[in-house]
Parts: structure tokens; sequence; C-alpha cells
């Protein structure tokens, strides 16, 4: 499994900073908004509301597949299309805490974790 796909690109896009109600933006739009941000060291990660998009479904979005983050706009960059992010595994809060869940994801997310497209961010 790819440890690198729980990890933010750059450390100080979640230092000190409360995620919750920052829009992400996939290559295509917007598909919601954080309802509940990871700062765990090696295992840090977003769930998306996604609000009516995907009938309400959650989207968990490991930290290495966000390429950039803008604090003053509350909005979070991801490398992935919309319909990449509406083909990822469901996120169950309850089945979460198992192992085999992780990696399901890590698997899904893990080539979207490797680009490392040319988009400004800000720290």
């Amino acid at each position: 499994m790819n440890d690198t796909i729980w990890s933010y690109r750059d450390s100080e896009w979640s230092e000190d900073r409360d995620l919750v109600g920052y829009e992400v933006e996939a290559d295509g739009g917007s598909i919601g908004k954080v309802a509940a941000a990871s700062t765990e060291t090696a295992a840090q990660w977003l769930v998306v509301d996604t609000g009516f998009w995907i009938f309400g479904k959650q989207r968990v979005i490991p930290a290495g597949v966000v390429v950039g983050m803008d604090h003053d706009a509350r909005r979070v960059i991801i490398s992935m299309s919309k319909d990449q992010v509406k083909a990822a595994p469901d996120y169950e809060e309850s089945e979460w805490a198992a192992e085999d869940a992780r990696v399901k994801h890590a698997e899904y997310y893990g080539t979207y974790a490797e680009r490392r497209p040319d988009v400004p961010h800000q720290g």
C-alpha cells in the first residue's frame, strides 16, 4: 500500500487548521464540502459530503490526492475528476476503522495520489 496517499504534499496545509466546511474542487467543478478531516500523521484524509450530487453519499479523499489548498477561499483542490470521485468506494463510518476498508480506498486512490499536475496552491 502506498503510505504517501495518507499524507499531504505540503504539511502546512493541515497544521492548526479546521478544514471542515471547505469546498472541495475536482476537475470539472465542486464535489462538495469537507464534513470531517483527520490530521493524524500518516493517516490524513477528508470526508466529503457530496450532497445531492451523488445522492447524499460521502467519499473519503486521502490527503495524497490534494494538490492545492486556498485557506483564504476555504477551498481544497484534488487531482481527480468528478467522475473519478463518483466511482470511488463508498465511505461508511462504521466500517472505516477496519484495515480492509482503508486498503480498498488506498488501492483506488493510489494512482491519483501519484499524479503531480502543475496546480498553483497557497499554503
